[in-house]
């Protein structure tokens, strides 16, 4: 068999659908049933049941799709070894990030590589802190980027900027123009919340919990999958909120927001990359032009 019959499979078991795998591979659909067609017959096993116009996996099908994805990861990193040989003309580097980082922090370097060495594919992922530090373990990320703190022996983490958080309210709260705001206070008031997992929710928890208040007693009204879901609703009257003072700044310059005079510590945005691998040239030279050479 093939990488190319594998791709194709890969691609239709996913979908369940030759023409969309065939569109999605750039091929014509008689070359992806061809593909398929030809691996059933050498092996005289049906890896598709076909239903109507629907097709679904047989149980040889679901058992060979973990075997043909192991194989591409394999040959993906085969490749990835030897365009690492070129010198940087060509390459693939996957970087995944938390909102925050990926939103408003990490762009930049992102633009900078991308001029310096135009020839590397770059993918950005995005995640929650627990996304991230699962796909630096799992391998489907090179670097990773996050706010929250991250455990675990087979992940090597690194400081590299520090974020202020800020807990912000809408114009007609009752906190919008306090001089002074207590820890206590903090449990007088509804909150809109990242989900679990994300790294600013970690961070302001952790902020009350050293300042003596217990988290377990905030009045969560919402919580939500993104930053920029968050200042929404608390723009629009949803309760109180904790945000990066660069989610929160351009709402705070317009008035659709207020900052509460309730100081929060800083907290670190973290590279995390796997202890037990050596990282990519790619990888590498994205660090140096990032100015953390020493991490890489």
């Amino acid at each position: 068999m093939t990488l190319d019959q594998l791709r194709i499979f890969v691609a239709v078991a996913e979908r369940q659908h030759v023409t969309q795998a065939a569109r999605a591979l750039n091929l014509a659909q008689s070359a992806a049933s061809a593909a398929i067609a030809a691996l059933e017959d050498r092996y005289q096993t049906p890896l598709f049941h076909r239903v109507g116009r629907g097709i679904t996996l047989t149980e040889a099908g679901r058992l060979f799709l973990v075997e043909a994805k192991a194989v591409l990861a394999q040959a993906d990193r085969a490749e990835r070894a030897l365009a690492d040989l070129s010198g940087l003309q060509r390459g693939h580097l996957r970087v995944q990030a938390s909102q925050t980082i990926a939103g408003y922090w990490l762009p930049r370097h992102l633009v900078s590589f991308h001029d310096s060495h135009p020839g590397v594919t770059l993918d950005l992922t995005i995640g929650n802190t627990a996304q991230v530090a699962a796909a630096v373990l799992e391998g489907t990320a090179d670097l990773g980027f996050v706010e929250g703190a991250v455990d675990g022996a087979d992940l090597a983490a690194h400081q590299v900027a520090l974020d202020q958080l800020v807990v912000v309210v809408a114009p007609g709260h009752p906190w919008a123009f306090r001089t002074a705001v207590s820890a206590a206070d903090m449990l007088d008031t509804p909150w809109v919340m990242r989900e679990t997992g994300s790294g600013t929710r970690s961070a302001f928890l952790n902020a009350l919990a050293d300042l003596g208040v217990d988290p377990s007693g905030l009045r969560v009204a919402l919580e939500l999958p993104s930053n920029e879901a968050v200042r929404a609703a608390v723009e629009a009257g949803g309760g109180a909120a904790a945000l990066s003072a660069s989610v929160a700044s351009g709402s705070i310059e317009v008035g659709l927001l207020h900052p509460v005079p309730f100081p929060l510590p800083p907290r670190a945005f973290t590279l995390l990359r796997h202890a037990g691998r050596g990282l990519s040239r790619a990888a590498t030279a994205f660090l140096g032009g990032m100015g953390l050479p020493d991490l890489a």
